[in-house]
């Protein structure tokens, strides 16, 4: 099946990529997080880059927090930390020298835990270090300019007139995006957006409560130092309030007690509502989140079909449903648009389709310069073909769920207003009062979570229902 490429579906396939061979290792977070950079400018994805620079450098997990937040932030203000480059600069720096004045940039505007000596020092230090050594006195002159103008109690950041480029300056966006959530909330919830994005993600699971319970979980957490916090929209969701190391570590991992969930993606499930006993395919299941919360929903009583175009992404919700010891879960790799074996099979139907993910630029540092307008469209396309299909394998008086991470409505009512058009047997189904997504709900019946109000990530979900034959 056609499936997600990422979590929550946005669209990327990271798998192959590949960075250059660095031998011997480094222990120094800056130089960790500029090898990062300079391989996200020569292409790679954000998150496939820093993984490797982490594992070739040798640094302590304080160190390892400060790198990622390093490359992640300076990433998401790369617009912003241009500006200031050419606004600062008496000439154009040469492309390797960009990232390293962009790290001290943004350690001066963003980061007020590091003194902005240590910020100027180490940014000279580092361009000393890769061989830029006849540029330091450009690199320290130009960070003390702006610090200097920093110091004086005004933004030093010149923007431009125009209200789209404006917000697109100052927050770092494409203006395309700006000129999206505009249209769709006003300039100030664009705006409100446009900061929220820019946060760290913060860490949400779902209890699995076929092993355990919430209280459990957070009272086994707890005891290992690490406090966390229910979400009320979600009846098995928990968030951490603080930044941890690796997941795995946390107690109940192995034991299966729990999964890492963004809360958003959590409603989905609930939304689809799947019963005991009941034939329920996942079109799009990779990494298999959402199929491993429709078995506990389902009690692992019925039968859970997960499909995924590739294979060896497929691999992944297996192991998921192994550790969360699940057994009703049946792996199918195909494309979602070529398995007419399913027609009429289903009492319910997930399609969490592929899409732009801009409701978790958040979580995907540089996705915000990898989209374009131009990439929307053929999206849209794939998202009303796996659309059309899908509906086929529901039963009559079936139930499908239709669901995005992103917030361009091209991929979201577009797509559900076409496919309406086009089967007028189908129908949207408001979710009814008492379950997790009616509080998302809009007037046409379909539910938006909207993260500058939720505090979640950005989805997009409808719930269709066929006639009955």
């Amino acid at each position: 099946m056609t499936g997600n490429t990422g979590n929550g579906g946005t669209v990327g396939d990271r798998s192959n990529q590949t960075l250059p061979t660095r031998t011997g290792s480094s222990s120094n977070p800056r130089q960790v997080a500029l090898l990062a950079l300079l391989a996200v400018q020569r292409g790679a994805f954000a998150d496939v880059a820093l993984h490797d620079a982490l594992n070739r450098a040798d640094l302590s997990a304080v160190d390892r927090g400060l790198t990622t937040e390093l490359v992640y932030g300076t990433v998401r203000r790369g617009r912003s930390l241009n500006a200031l480059i050419q606004q600062f600069a008496s000439k154009p720096p040469p492309p390797k020298l960009v990232p390293i004045l962009q790290l001290g940039l943004y350690q001066l505007r963003y980061l007020s835990h590091i003194p902005p000596s240590a910020a100027v020092n180490t940014t000279v230090d580092l361009a000393k270090h890769n061989g830029l050594g006849g540029l330091a006195g450009f690199v320290n002159g130009l960070l003390r300019a702006y610090g200097r103008s920093h110091a004086a109690g005004v933004d030093p950041l010149d923007l431009p007139s125009d209200p789209v480029q404006r917000l697109g300056v100052l927050h770092s966006y494409p203006d395309w995006i700006v000129q999206v959530w505009v249209d769709q909330v006003g300039w100030a919830a664009a705006e409100a957006l446009c900061q929220w994005f820019n946060q760290p993600p913060r860490l949400d699971v779902r209890v699995n409560e076929l092993q355990t319970s919430v209280t459990q979980v957070q009272q086994a957490w707890l005891a290992a130092g690490v406090e966390s916090e229910r979400l009320p929209q979600n009846p098995q969701g928990l968030r951490l309030r603080q930044h941890i190391g690796a997941v795995q570590a946390l107690p109940g991992f192995a034991e299966g007690w729990w999964a890492v969930q963004d809360s958003s993606a959590q409603l989905v499930s609930h939304l689809l509502d799947p019963q005991p006993g009941e034939t329920v395919i996942d079109a799009c299941a990779a990494p298999g989140g959402k199929t491993t919360h429709i078995a506990e929903l389902m009690g692992d009583r019925g039968v859970v079909w997960a499909g995924d175009r590739s294979a060896n992404r497929l691999k992944k919700v297996a192991e998921n449903a192994q550790r969360l010891r699940l057994h009703s879960i049946h792996i199918q790799a195909a494309d979602s648009r070529e398995l007419p074996q399913f027609a009429h099979q289903a009492d319910r139907v997930l399609l969490d389709v592929p899409c732009s993910g801009l409701g978790t630029l958040h979580r995907h540092a540089d996705a915000r310069w990898r989209q374009t307008p131009e990439t929307i469209l053929p999206l849209a396309q794939l998202q009303q073909e796996l659309l059309s299909q899908a509906a086929t394998w529901v039963k009559p008086g079936g139930l499908m769920v239709y669901s995005t991470c992103t917030l361009h409505p091209v991929e979201n009512e577009a797509v559900i207003q076409a496919f309406l058009a086009q089967h007028p047997t189908w129908q949207i189904e408001p979710p009814p009062a008492d379950n997790p997504a009616a509080a998302f709900a809009e007037p046409p019946g379909w539910c938006r979570v909207w993260p500058h109000q939720h505090d979640m990530d950005g989805f997009f979900m409808v719930r269709l229902r066929a006639a009955i034959a």
